[in-house]
């Protein structure tokens, strides 16, 4: 149970490491934990591995450490992990994921070559936790969440009402915002809404940069940033300026296009109970079916929300 430990640790962090990736891990010596952590806040905040082998102590010798991805084998903005991890005289290593930085994977094979016990427990907790960080690094563009708020025949609007959705499920795409990178909508909804795309009501550690993908001009006072280009040549260049999550709350015309385009990692779909009968529908048409690798659903108020994995994180 110490590797689901480790991920409630991370877990608890909230992504404090941001913009680096947060790494939960535990220590156990004699079926006791004897050290555990997470990644410290900052630029050289130490990795979880550091924190948990620090309060080991001594005790972390002949021990076994659990780490929600494996140690890193590089210098970066901290030493290697893998040369703590040896230092520290541990004898086994089961970490949670790979780490899909090509500067700084290989950890495993580092300890393994030095003779630590070591064992890939793949779990797709512990890879979701830094999913946006994952795509990022491995793909160089950012991580991509289509939401969409949709009646129960898929339409975009209800007549008569302003929202489709309930009020419990917009205060939770207000927190999408806060904990995003970017928000972003095409020009289409520009021109029909004018959207503010900020978090509100939430509590906000930095507010997301604000998008429009599409031919502007820009209505005159609009905050948002006019990205006209290829979508996968603006996914580079904001991946570029350290975007690593970008919300898409776009219509059907740019959330179709970036499904096209093999652009969408995540759906999060709200379907409100009720037939509109009439209006768009929130895809417009696919080449071919998308069938998504894991998904799940919850309720939230009078509202269900599905949420659809298109690729692994």
């Amino acid at each position: 149970m110490s590797l689901e430990r480790a991920i409630e640790l991370a877990e608890a962090a909230d992504r404090r490491a941001y913009p680096k990736p947060t790494v939960g891990a535990v220590v156990v010596a004699g079926g006791e934990v004897v050290g555990e952590g997470a990644t410290e806040p900052g630029r050289t905040g130490r990795h979880g591995e550091l924190v948990a082998l620090a309060s080991a102590g001594e005790r972390a010798r002949r021990a076994t450490l659990y780490v929600t991805m494996e140690p890193c084998a590089h210098h970066g903005s901290t030493p290697p992990c893998t040369e703590a991890v040896l230092a520290a005289g541990i004898a086994r290593v089961v970490a949670g994921s790979l780490d899909p930085n090509p500067e700084a994977g290989g950890g495993l094979e580092r300890l393994r070559a030095a003779g630590v016990d070591v064992e890939l427990d793949d779990r797709f907790e512990a890879r979701r936790q830094n999913e946006a960080w994952r795509v990022w690094v491995r793909s160089g563009r950012p991580f991509v969440t289509y939401k969409v708020a949709a009646s129960l025949d898929g339409r975009v609007t209800v007549p008569g009402r302003r929202w489709v959705t309930g009020e419990e499920s917009r205060r939770l795409v207000h927190g999408l915002r806060a904990a995003s990178d970017a928000v972003a909508v095409g020009m289409g909804t520009v021109r029909a809404d004018q959207p503010r795309l900020d978090a509100r009501g939430v509590p906000v550690v930095r507010q997301p940069r604000r998008l429009a993908f599409g031919r502007g001009p820009l209505p005159e006072g609009s905050a948002l940033e006019l990205r006209p280009g290829r979508l996968e040549e603006e996914l580079s260049m904001l991946a570029a300026e350290g975007v690593q999550s970008v919300l898409l709350e776009g219509g059907p015309s740019l959330g179709t296009a970036f499904l096209r385009a093999g652009l969408v990692d995540k759906l999060l779909l709200f379907v409100a109970p009720v037939l509109a009968g009439s209006g768009q529908r929130w895809v417009d048409g696919l080449d071919e079916p998308l069938v998504p690798v894991r998904s799940s659903s919850r309720r939230v108020g009078d509202d269900a929300v599905i949420e659809a994995y298109l690729d692994e994180p």
